[in-house]
């Protein structure tokens, strides 16, 4: 089987954008935001790699910045485009700012929603580092117990908070659910960035980059973004009073309400 990066194109205006989704969703998740962006836009919607239609030829091998940048340079020939926008939520932002290493003059606007991949998450740590606890998560597919007493104990300890925890209970609640878990961020876990080269880059134009972050957000705080946002000439923070899962769904009704902020 054939490593294929499955999209899906919304409208046909002239500035295009690449999206790229968050954990557990698909390209469709877009659809509520992309209703708020107007005609101008063509906004190609990718599946990330163990989700929808995406699919690596070799599924349990980690995926490089190199073999993604390789794809993405495929996709942009193959449709013809020249300069584009960047939108990612969550895990998706990996696959952004990997664009924008590659492509770093092309890229007109990057806008990260809770972006993952610029702050060290305890959960990413927990499945990757050390080695040893792949093999624990790696069990978890099947048996989670464990793993869910574990993490029970850390919320009595008061380690980590109730609402993380939760969150790591529903994404262990199905074998499915498990084995995306474990696919996503182990294979994701080569797709790491330095802060400094990466501000750098965004920074020579300098690139305009629009956070929108959830006040209540426990899963990318907003809190350890802000080293990175302070490295940026053209940054901008949208604050919302959200926690993480629905934040797509909060900018949309952000820019409904707020018609003359463009994407």
């Amino acid at each position: 089987m054939p490593t294929k990066l499955h999209y899906r194109a919304y409208g046909s205006g002239p500035r295009v954008i690449l999206a790229f989704h968050g954990y557990g969703q698909g390209e469709g998740h877009w659809r509520t935001l992309i209703g708020e962006l107007g005609t101008e836009v063509t906004v190609y919607a990718f599946d990330l790699f163990y989700h929808g239609r995406s699919k690596l030829a070799k599924a349990d091998t980690p995926l490089t910045k190199k073999c993604l940048g390789e794809l993405l340079h495929s996709f942009l020939h193959e449709n013809s485009i020249g300069d584009f926008s960047l939108l990612a939520f969550s895990m998706g932002a990996k696959f952004a700012l990997t664009a924008v290493e590659h492509f770093p003059k092309r890229v007109q606007n990057l806008w990260l929603i809770a972006p993952d991949g610029l702050q060290r998450q305890f959960w990413y740590s927990l499945a990757t580092y050390p080695p040893w606890m792949r093999g624990v998560l790696g069990r978890a597919v099947l048996r989670p117990q464990r793993l869910l007493q574990f993490l029970g104990t850390l919320e009595q300890k008061r380690l980590v908070p109730s609402s993380l925890v939760r969150f790591a209970e529903w994404q262990l609640e199905s074998r499915e659910k498990r084995l995306r878990v474990y696919r996503s961020w182990v294979g994701f876990r080569l797709l790491t960035f330095s802060l400094q080269a990466l501000a750098g880059l965004l920074n020579r134009r300098p690139t305009p980059v629009t956070f929108f972050l959830g006040r209540h957000d426990q899963v990318i705080p907003h809190a350890g973004l802000q080293r990175f946002i302070a490295l940026l000439q053209g940054a901008h923070t949208v604050l919302l009073d959200a926690g993480h899962a629905g934040l797509i769904y909060n900018v949309a009704a952000y820019l409904r309400r707020h018609q003359e902020v463009k994407l």
